[in-house]
């Protein structure tokens, strides 16, 4: 069903510095490597992507199968290492930063703050971005305990930040630095454990008037569920089947559609708010080949304001846009040639995408893409994987989060200067394998 047309080849070439690739659209000209042995055109239905993709979908098989056996990729199916054990990525991950006492404000917490989800611990930590929001001078100030494992997170007008644990939605204030509740899950995602398999909540989003939670929850080797929180009475007011391992929970526009995008069954599905019926729609544009031990698998989406359409990057390669109204996918070409994780929009509608790195020999590095409401697109390059991505109000500067849900993760927040293409990345150490971000 889902056909694949696609626009006109972006391609790329080196920028001055080495340090940004910067893309232009409709140039024939490509300085990085022959087009021809790096991209064939793209198919035009679903069913030709295996025969007529790049080498990248040729190797999907072998992968998978190396996926599977090495826990390469997004896998799954896998057993975790135990907690207890000493951290076999300490070495690529670093030290964790103690907030210290003295970087506190009192009273209310300052707006442009930083708000990251502590996946390798049990909190969220409140983070100064240092000077002008630049990540320079900047250090964490405070650490709130949230629940075991927090992976996403959201922040709504009042200052209330609503954390996907692995134990059950956790409420903060963020203005006085508190947890003031933790909402259970209505759903059995068996025992609380810690690590990229465990089950519990994983994407989570508001609605528009904040009125509801919808929180993406991961029943391990099972297809999982949205359970929608009444932001009032902080009570779980119904359950929506969806696919397995919802990484990401988006809202229309109008707030009458929520839509999960479920990693392992290569869809996402749209649950309506008020009914709560659903509706899959397959996202694969390389296929559904290798199956769980696939990479090339969907992992975070955005809606597009304009037209309500969802924006899932794949691979730096294939921009797959969803029409949720006819389940239509359409393919717009990418260049970062890397595997691709967290995504957001700025206000003007620039689409920010980080690229963990590379599952294959001849693929990029870690990046933050950047591509213009036009399509062309520039690629900064970041120092190790990466996972999720938040922007400064004024769309001027992006904080990406080194949490990484794999191993090779850091310990640390990268700071990007949007206007300033020359300078570079500033490394900001904090939180605990930080995943979820938002700026307060």
């Amino acid at each position: 069903m889902n056909a694949l047309d696609h626009d006109p080849l972006t391609t790329a070439r080196t920028g001055g510095t080495g340090r940004v690739r910067t893309a232009i659209e409709g140039g024939a000209r490509v300085d990085v490597r022959d087009e021809e042995s790096r991209t064939p055109p793209l198919p035009a239905a679903l069913g030709d992507h295996v025969g007529a993709a790049r080498p990248r979908a040729a190797r999907c098989l072998g992968l998978a199968l190396v996926a599977a056996a090495l826990l390469a990729g997004c896998a799954t199916g896998t057993t975790e290492a135990d907690p207890g054990a000493p951290d076999a990525s300490s070495a690529a991950s670093g030290t964790v930063a103690t907030p210290g006492p003295s970087r506190a404000p009192e009273g209310r917490t300052p707006d442009g703050t930083l708000l990251v989800a502590d996946f390798g611990s049990d909190t969220v930590t409140f983070v100064d971005p240092g000077r002008d929001g630049s990540g320079k001078g900047g250090a964490p100030i405070a650490s709130v305990k949230a629940g075991t494992a927090p992976y996403g997170l959201v922040v709504g007008e009042d200052g209330r930040a609503w954390v996907a644990t692995a134990e059950g939605v956790a409420v903060v204030d963020t203005r006085q630095r508190t947890r003031i509740a933790l909402i259970p899950y209505a759903t059995e995602s068996g025992p609380v454990t810690t690590g990229e398999y465990r089950g519990g909540g994983m994407g989570i989003a508001l609605a528009p008037d904040g009125s509801r939670v919808y929180v993406g929850v991961n029943v391990p080797g099972e297809d999982g569920t949205v359970e929608v929180i009444d932001t009032a009475t902080r009570e779980v007011t119904g359950t929506a089947p969806v696919g397995m391992r919802p990484f990401d929970v988006d809202v229309s526009p109008d707030g009458r559609e929520v839509y999960a995008t479920a990693h392992d069954s290569f869809d996402v599905t749209a649950v309506d708010a008020d009914m709560l019926k659903t509706r899959r729609m397959e996202v694969a544009p390389y296929g559904t080949e290798g199956g769980l031990g696939s990479w090339l698998k969907p992992h975070y989406a955005v809606v597009r304001p304009a037209d309500g359409k969802l924006l899932l990057p794949f691979e730096g390669e294939r921009l797959a846009v969803l029409d949720p109204r006819t389940g239509k996918v359409t393919i717009e070409r990418m260049t970062a040639d890397t595997h691709q994780h967290g995504a957001t929009l700025t206000p003007d509608g620039t689409l920010l995408v980080v690229g963990t790195g590379p599952i294959g020999s001849d693929d990029e590095g870690p990046s933050l893409t950047v591509r213009a409401p036009d399509g062309s697109e520039r690629v900064v390059v970041l120092e190790g994987p990466h996972e999720d991505v938040a922007v400064s109000a004024d769309g001027r500067t992006v904080y990406v989060t080194g949490g990484f849900t794999r191993d090779g993760y850091w310990n640390g927040i990268t700071v990007v200067d949007l206007d300033d293409e020359e300078s570079e990345p500033v490394r900001l150490t904090a939180g605990n394998r930080p995943l979820g971000i938002a700026v307060l």
